[in-house]
Formats: C-alpha cells, structure tokens, sequence
C-alpha cells in the first residue's frame, strides 16, 4: 500500500478565554475515520508545486531544511493552504496591498470550484492577484498511519493563526460539522466520549494546551520544528539472518534502543527460553507458552545483578523456572506480580519454596481464570515505592483488565512494566465483571500522567514513543463505545446479542460471542456515566432531561 503525503492545518485563534482551535468533523460515510473531528487536511496533489510561483515570504529550500526534506516542503504547505480553504472556507491569502482577504473577496464565490477541482489553487491565486504568505505557518508535527487503515499518509502538521474576517464554515460533503473550541475542551469532551478524536489531533491539542496566545504558540513553533519522524528501516536477525525491519515493525523500537548504531545485532523475534536483556540491569525472559492469548509467550523480567527482583514469574512451567533459577542463582529477593490471571502468577509459590523470597501483589478476585492460590506476602498500594537493584519501582494500580492488576514503573530509566493492561499487537480483553472499561479508560489516562519512555508489556517487544501507544488503545476504545452507543440509539430497546451484531458488523461473526463481552462491557460503563440502562434484558439510552 502507498503512503500518500498530506498536509494539515492547524487554525487558531485568541479569546477572552486563551486559544481556541478549528475541528471539522468528518463525514459517517468517509472510509477514513468516519465521524471524527479533525483539523484540515488532506493529500498533497500533483499540482502544488504550479502555486509555488504565488508563495511569499519563505523559500522552499528553507522549508524542505527545517522539514528535514531534499526539496517540496513549501508543497507541504500549500495542500495545507488549499485543504483549509476547500474544506473550512478559510484562505490564507493577500492581495497586492500586503492585506488578508477577508470574507467579502471574490475568491470565496470560487471555493466548491476548487473542491471539485475545477480550478487549481495556482489559477485561483493568478485570477484574483493573490499571494500566499508561506511565513504564517509553522511546522508543528509530522505523523505517518500506521499498518491497518484502508489509507496511509505521511502527513505535516502546520498551525497559523486564523485571519481576522473571515467565517469558517464545514463543506456539506466531507465534513459535517465545524466547531471553535478550547483545546482542555475538546479533550475533556473526548474523554467523556462526546467527541470523536484520532492520536494525531490528540496528541496537537495537548501541544495547544501549553500557550495561552496565538503569539506564544507561534514562536515556539517557528523555534522549535519537530524531530524527524523514524523512517529509515533498522537492521536485526530473525532466524540468524540478517533483516531489515520497517518503522511500526513489532521489534522496531527494541531494535533502536538496543542497538542505536545499527549494526544488526538485535532479534527480530521473540524466543522462549532466551534472556534479552532490554534495559540496565533488567533481562527479559519469555515463557514457553505461546498461543492466541499470550501471543509468543508471557514475559518474565528480571532485575538486579546480584540480587534479583522477578516481574510475572508465569506460569508453573518447570523449564521456565528453572531457567529463572539459572539466571539469577536462585538469589531471588522478591516476585511481584501485576496480577493473578494463570499465565502470571503461578510460578511464585515454586520460587517461594525453592529461594525463600517475598511474594508482592495482589490477592486474586472472586472471578474465573485467576490464581487462586496465590497468596501474597506483601500488598503494595497505589504509588508505593518497592527497592531492587535496577532501581526503585512506583507500584501503579491500573485496574481494567483485572480488578487486581499493578504496573510497575522503573523510575530511573522511565520504564513501564505494563502487565497486561498494554499489550503489542492486540487489544486487552476486558471480561466483566471483574474486567472494567470504565476503569481500563481512566487508568490509562492516569499513566499518560507518569513519566514513561519505553513500556515493557508482558506480551511482546519493548515499544517506544508511550504516549502515542496509549493514545491509540484509548482512541480506540472511544471509537467502539461510540459505535456501540450509536447503533444503540438507532435499536434502543435491544438485546446485547443485536447490539453486537450492529456494533461489531466489521468483524468475523464468528467471534461475536467474544465482542458482546466487550460490548457488554462497554455497555456497564455508558451505565456508570448515566448514558444507558438495562431493563428485561434490553438496553436502552439515557435521554438528557
């Protein structure tokens, strides 16, 4: 699949009340996050570079620098020109005089002949006798899809201050809907599931959230363009064989942070049985239990260098523990657990028994598939502090996918040892009642408040750039819940199975048994916000008074 460029336009504007930002929501029939809000945007066209001629102010040879590009990056920021005036009726554009246009110029009776690409931004500008001041943008941020979407695109974020005089208006066909908003806003909103937001918008309004004026935002932008984003393949081996691993490739992030020169000497690939040692002092060590669960197998982490500190011990697996044993001499202080699910907490009490260490955790719920043999010698609270010799872990308490379930955070070296409540490549199950949306949700949120750099999962490799990691699981929670709220609106009142037929129509109907565990438990939470009810077995919506 072809990543396209794109460009997008971040618009601000000064209030009484600090900055607020233009978000367009896009259509429910779009292919491309249907229903989102978003800033404006879309591909750079073949028919950029004609408008350069038109462009004051900067050249493009200083753009593509700062943009870390050979050349083209003032095409980067004419889409942006044009896609805002196409999409949000808003043209960054001068007359002769140095002055703005403003709502009442006759280029805006031209508008939909551009969206219909019946004239090009370049004969717009020779028409009318217009300019465009390249220098009002700024190169915020750079963002590249990642595998999945039906579309990809590698796209500049740029933010301007809007002109003074001229409306904003949605378009009717891509976009629906139009809104000013404060930045804290629409993620308060987003977070209370009312607004649809993608990572990237996410991710620009928490930027917005720094600057109290336009004037502010803007120098920080021009002094400070984004680092470029990894795009360059890293090379490792996969079956003793040299490979090249692409960015978003599971071991991409492990293969940068272990071997930051380059030279291959990373594994691509995850085998049981062999220790890696992921950061100073902590050695991963997976479990050979791999399956559709565990993906390649639970991963237990070691810490120390005479003394050790185990992390998910895993399962009773005899081999597994021996090898624990091997590779810490049996000098084992303490086992933590992030929770008690069976391929986590088993092999404690073995290693209790053999190394007279403390066991730390927390007692399994009265719930199915947990350990219920586990017996804790300690029970660390939220944000405590537990002493190894890698360093001091912050116990988190991040219930979701169990009700018990801890991370550990290693302060030191940033490093999040994330349990189940993160996983690579696939979504965590949430199975009510002892699993929770509503607070799966909340405690990511409250992580993204901790200083992280590189998450640990138990399943998986290490993964780089953390906040984007949780953005995308909480985005994509809200996604579904809208979904799901949606379809319940349209059926109300409806039974969880047609709900999920409805609200899951884009995945196998064979796994629909598991989706209404997942719906059902979305439902508890749009319960627990006042949003719906269950009566005989329907569910129907919460109508605001």
């Amino acid at each position: 699949m072809n990543i396209r460029p794109a460009a997008t336009l971040v618009l601000t504007r000064d209030t009484d009340n600090g900055i607020e930002a233009l978000l367009l929501q896009r259509s429910w029939e779009a292919i491309f996050m249907p229903g989102y809000f978003v800033f404006p945007g879309g591909a750079v066209n073949e028919q950029e570079p004609e408008a350069r001629a038109h462009s004051i102010g900067i050249e493009d040879a200083d753009i593509s620098q700062t943009m870390s590009l050979d050349e083209g990056g003032a095409d980067y920021m004419l889409a942006a020109v044009r896609e805002c005036f196409e999409e949000a009726g808003i043209l960054l554009a001068q007359e002769g005089s140095g002055k703005l246009v403003d709502s009442g110029h006759a280029v805006h009776g031209e508008r939909f002949a551009l969206f219909r690409e019946e004239v090009s931004l370049a004969q717009l500008c020779e028409k009318h006798q217009l300019t465009l001041p390249l220098d009002r943008l700024a190169y915020l941020s750079h963002w590249v899809t990642p595998p999945g979407p039906p579309r990809r695109f590698d796209t500049r974020f740029f933010v301007a201050v809007a002109p003074e005089g001229q409306v904003a208006s949605h378009d009717g066909t891509e976009t629906i809907d139009h809104v000013w908003i404060s930045p804290a806003q629409a993620l308060e909103e987003h977070r209370g599931g009312q607004r649809l937001l993608g990572l990237p918008t996410i991710r620009t309004l928490r930027v917005l959230c720094d600057f109290s004026t336009t004037a502010e935002l803007m120098r920080y932008a021009h002094a400070n363009p984004p680092e470029a984003f990894p795009t360059d393949p890293w090379p490792a081996l996969r079956k003793g064989q040299p490979v090249l691993l692409e960015p978003n490739a599971p071991a991409y992030d492990e293969a940068v942070k272990l071997d930051p020169e380059g030279e291959g000497s990373t594994r691509a690939e995850i085998v049981p049985g062999e220790p890696v040692e992921v950061a100073a002092g902590v050695v991963r060590l997976t479990a050979p239990n791999p399956g559709m669960m565990t993906g390649p197998g639970t991963n237990t982490y070691i810490l120390g260098h005479e003394r050790f500190t185990v992390i998910d011990p895993g399962p009773i697996n005899e081999a597994h523990i021996e090898r624990i044993l091997e590779l810490t001499g049996g000098v084992v202080d303490q086992v933590l657990t992030t929770h008690t699910h069976m391929d986590h907490s088993p092999a404690a009490r073995v290693l209790k028994e053999r190394t007279g260490c403390r066991v730390f955790g927390w007692p399994a719920p009265d719930a199915p598939s947990h350990d219920k043999a586990f017996s804790p010698d300690d029970e660390p609270g939220h944000e405590d502090l537990v002493v190894t010799e890698a360093g001091v872990l912050k116990v988190l308490h991040t219930p979701g996918h169990a009700s018990n379930h801890l991370c550990f955070l290693l302060l030191e070296q940033e490093l999040l040892f994330a349990g189940d409540h993160i996983m690579q490549g696939s979504t965590v199950v949430i199975n009510p009642p002892d699993g929770d949306m509503k607070a799966y949700v909340e405690s990511l949120y409250e992580l993204l408040e901790e200083p992280v750099r590189f998450i640990a999962p138990a399943h998986g490799f290490l993964m780089g750039q953390p906040e984007a990691v949780i953005d995308y699981l909480i985005t994509h929670r809200l996604s579904r819940e809208h979904k799901i709220f949606r379809a319940l609106e349209a059926l109300a009142p409806v039974s969880l199975k047609d709900l999920t037929a409805k609200a899951y129509d884009d995945v196998p109907a064979a796994i629909h048994g598991l989706a209404a565990r997942s719906a059902l438990a979305h439902l508890l939470k749009l319960e627990a916000e006042h949003r719906a009810f269950q009566k005989d077995e329907l569910w129907h919506t919460v109508h605001p008074a």
